[in-house]
């Protein structure tokens, strides 16, 4: 299932972390277990945060993806199934929504 996972981290945690070089590491990680179709870095709320969107193929990889931010890192992590224009598309025309 398509989905968004967001990364919310903790200022002192993550400072440290970068000092510390943890932080990349786990981005990379992150990016390489999940070979996500896209990832952003972005600034949100006064956080660094970051966004992937990957394929999830089985509820029980949450745990796996998850701890590494929470443990090293103090993050919050979301995830939430996401659609594409063609999933949406395709949702909207099975309720016999017109084009």
């Amino acid at each position: 299932m398509r989905t968004l996972l967001k990364v919310t981290l903790e200022v002192e945690a993550s400072n440290k972390a970068l000092l510390d070089g943890t932080l990349p590491k786990i981005m990379q990680s992150t990016k390489e277990k999940l070979n996500p179709e896209a990832s952003y870095f972005l600034a949100l709320d006064g956080c660094r945060t970051a966004i992937f969107v990957f394929d999830l193929k089985d509820p029980s990889e949450i745990p796996g993806i998850s701890e590494p931010f929470f443990m090293s890192l103090n993050a919050k992590v979301e995830f939430s199934p996401v659609m594409n224009a063609e999933d949406l598309q395709k949702g909207l025309q099975s309720l016999g929504v017109p084009k």
